[in-house]
């Protein structure tokens, strides 16, 4: 098996992360699950071997060259989570994290609940799906996910003003929204900042790097929890993405 993801090993290693055999085998079981629902759903556009192994397992964890996963068991929440990602190629990576995975399509979780058995990624920290949209669990509400965790993370395609107020609201004070952005987004990031603070959030870094061994330009987004978000936010579902702030 190693022959065969010997590109995929070469990229993780320039990431500073050696693969075990029993995550080459959560990689395989993954790609393999990913295009056989494929064919009946629409998960991706990307499916030949290599390209998934870099552009979506390889990509989703490149945060990694910028923020220290190992330091605790964190809390997170993947918003928007699709096909899984950038969660579960974490997940595998890092088994002791403790996930969340929202997404608004219920079909989408069962092709990510059946990769969640498939895979055992509740073998040590828990990992979980959750169907809503991103406004739906970061109420103000009694039993709502506000301020709960540790670390948000994010690749859905939306600018970065709307991402933050997805995201923003379900990290704790002292937690981190890590945006996964492309190299496209430089005057988005600038346009977002006001958002980003009256969200309680601060900026940190916006992290351009290629990924390995390729030509592909990537930007990570670190933004710091600094204060609770006003209760004002997030605004009714739909209106994020319609009137970014």
């Amino acid at each position: 098996m190693r022959n065969k993801y010997e590109l995929m090993l070469k990229d993780f290693s320039e990431l500073g992360i050696e693969l075990s055999d029993k995550q080459l085998d959560q990689f395989n079981k993954y790609y393999e699950l990913l295009i056989k629902w494929n064919e009946v759903m629409n998960l991706t556009a990307i499916t030949e071997f290599q390209d998934v192994c870099k552009l979506h397992f390889v990509d989703s964890v490149s945060s990694c060259k910028y923020f220290d996963f190992n330091k605790s068991d964190f809390s997170l929440i993947d918003v928007g989570t699709g096909a899984g990602f950038p969660s579960v190629p974490l997940k595998i990576v890092f088994p002791h994290l403790n996930m969340t995975l929202l997404d608004s399509l219920n079909k989408r979780l069962n092709f990510l609940n059946e990769v969640i058995d498939e895979l055992g990624l509740n073998s040590e920290g828990s990992i979980k799906t959750l169907h809503g949209r991103a406004e739906d669990y970061s109420s103000t509400k009694p039993d709502s996910l506000r301020e709960t965790f540790d670390i948000s993370v994010s690749r859905a395609v939306a600018n970065m003003s709307t991402l933050s107020e997805y995201c923003l609201p379900y990290v704790k004070v002292g937690g981190t929204f890590i945006a996964y952005k492309s190299e496209k987004a430089a005057d988005e990031l600038n346009a977002a900042k006001g958002a980003i603070h009256l969200l309680g959030g601060r900026l940190l870094s916006a992290n351009d790097f290629m990924l390995p061994n390729s030509d592909i330009s990537r930007i990570i987004c670190l933004v710091e929890k600094k204060e609770n978000t006003s209760k004002k936010y997030p605004r009714k579902a739909g209106v994020p993405s319609k009137q970014p702030l």
